[in-house]
């Protein structure tokens, strides 16, 4: 993988770049629909590839490792054949889920026992077998094994975690420098930095990612419930120590004023649930403003759910229509909500990029943000 910075931003620390990859390009500032089980919840593969335009969507280590399972995709030829997706793919690691797992879970230095949500059934993750079963799924990008700490976090734990993330890590570069490829084209591994919302640990954790010199680095454990002040303030430390010239992944990170403001402060990539979570709830996310399509309000309201959506259901359907579909229980209401969505989403980082370039992304990013975080 290689990373191409386009232009800087004078008036921010945005950046326009291109990451290559053995499954494409992938103009940053991106953003990464999440096909957790190997599917984006209620989009096709065709409609990730176009109106949504996803050069590169996410999967989950630990999801995949319990259904189908790795002997399952190895057999397939890795999950690119197994998905029918000819675009790149990162893998989360898993750590995140087994934070999730409390109470369903063991964490200790060789690696975390947990219980499967889905049976019961006990498993094993170390950093060596995390590395191995991302082999096997074959994503272009794996991640590193760590323990994401909860909000509020302790001090003293915070540090304890952050200094077992770091040995993992170290584990995990060896295992992947020991291994190759199963498939044919190259994969990339991408370290991930800790340390709660304290900046002394922050700035630790982000040199100790920085001093393993890997293609790409990413920043865990925010988006957790902190304060989104605490989350930019963490973010700008840690981009002010990782190298420019990699790309920069912070991890869960979804609302759409978050994504902005994150993006002035150097990140290059993003993912997160909340763009199909919340369709299937009926929160919209269009150019005019967030629709709760629900409430009475839209019953009449024959325009279109977005004309400036670049998805034709978008511009074609009215807001009455989905409003309708959801009140009748309509499958199809999950579908057309959850493509505005992320179509929304990928074009709001591609109008970024062009802003960018043009070097006015700090004065596009104020009159968008009035915007987007409207309540219509």
């Amino acid at each position: 993988m290689t990373f191409d910075i386009q232009q800087n931003d004078t008036k921010s620390k945005a950046r326009a770049g291109v990451i290559h990859t053995a499954h494409g390009e992938i103009a940053t500032p991106v953003f990464m629909p999440v096909g957790t089980q190997g599917t984006v919840k209620a989009l096709h593969q065709h409609e990730l590839a176009d109106p949504v335009h996803a050069p590169i969507i996410l999967g989950n280590t630990y999801h995949l490792y319990l259904r189908p399972g790795t002997d399952i995709l190895q057999q397939a030829g890795g999950l690119h054949k197994f998905i029918h997706w000819d675009r790149a793919i990162l893998t989360d690691s898993g750590g995140y889920q087994v934070y999730s797992l409390q109470g369903m879970r063991k964490i200790k230095e060789e690696g975390v026992k947990f219980q499967s949500h889905i049976d019961g059934s006990r498993h094993f993750f170390s950093p060596e077998n995390v590395v191995d079963i991302q082999r096997q799924i074959g994503a272009d990008i794996i991640m590193a094994f760590d323990e994401c700490t909860p909000y509020p976090c302790d001090y003293t734990y915070a540090v304890k975690s952050m200094q077992l993330t770091h040995r993992w890590l170290a584990r995990c570069v060896k295992r992947f420098g020991e291994t190759d490829p199963l498939y044919g084209y190259e994969q990339t591994f991408a370290p991930i930095v800790q340390g709660s919302t304290y900046k002394d640990l922050r700035i630790e954790s982000a040199e100790f990612v920085a001093a393993m010199e890997c293609e790409m680095n990413a920043i865990g454990g925010l988006s957790v419930g902190e304060p989104h002040e605490d989350m930019y303030a963490m973010t700008e430390i840690v981009c002010n120590i990782l190298p420019e010239d990699k790309p920069r992944y912070l991890m869960g990170v979804g609302l759409p004023e978050n994504i902005l403001e994150s993006i002035a402060r150097g990140i290059d990539m993003f993912d997160c649930v909340l763009p199909t979570r919340n369709a299937r709830h009926g929160i919209l996310y269009t150019s005019r403003g967030v629709i709760h399509i629900k409430n009475a309000k839209w019953e009449t309201d024959f325009t279109a759910i977005d004309p400036e959506s670049n998805a034709e259901t978008s511009r074609k359907h009215t807001l009455a229509y989905l409003r309708h579909l959801f009140k009748v229980g309509e499958i199809l209401a999950l579908q057309i909500a959850s493509i505005q969505n992320l179509t929304f989403f990928t074009q709001l980082v591609r109008e970024a990029r062009e802003a960018i370039l043009q070097d006015n992304y700090a004065e596009w990013m104020q009159q968008k943000l009035r915007i987007i975080t409207t309540r219509l």
